[in-house]
């Protein structure tokens, strides 16, 4: 399991990787109440380009009244295409009365704690010299 905090306060998000034989999961939490509010499965395929690169699809439940789905089906799609293996993203991020600019800062802070946490991952399983 691999963890990487980004931000403070209010604005503080964590991305959560354990990875499996089978694929990978991550959760993406934070803000004022963390909390389960989509959850995205995609799974790796080859380009609809042709062009020999790896895509990949994802299928997303959002709870009724989130937009958690904007954060966790993309994350998904990136790991399931970049690593190769299916991919499942649990998001919850929530400030109450949140504006725009909380809303923006709260997603930056979730995909530094995804890279975050990939480059951990990368580090671990691929030490350099």
């Amino acid at each position: 399991m691999i963890t990487c905090w980004v931000g403070k306060g209010r604005f503080r998000v964590f991305c959560r990787l354990f990875l499996t034989q089978g694929g990978i999961v991550a959760h993406i939490f934070g803000g004022e109440r963390p909390h389960v509010g989509a959850v995205a499965l995609a799974v790796p395929r080859p380009s609809l380009e042709g062009t020999g690169r790896t895509s990949s699809t994802a299928s997303v439940l959002t709870v009724v009244g989130h937009k958690d789905d904007e954060l966790a089906r993309p994350v998904a799609l990136l790991l399931a295409a970049r690593l190769g293996v299916p991919a499942v993203v649990v998001a919850g991020v929530h400030v109450d009365g949140a504006s725009r600019r909380d809303i923006a800062e709260l997603v930056r802070n979730s995909w530094r704690a995804v890279r975050g946490a990939l480059g951990v991952w990368r580090r671990v399983l691929f030490p350099g010299p």
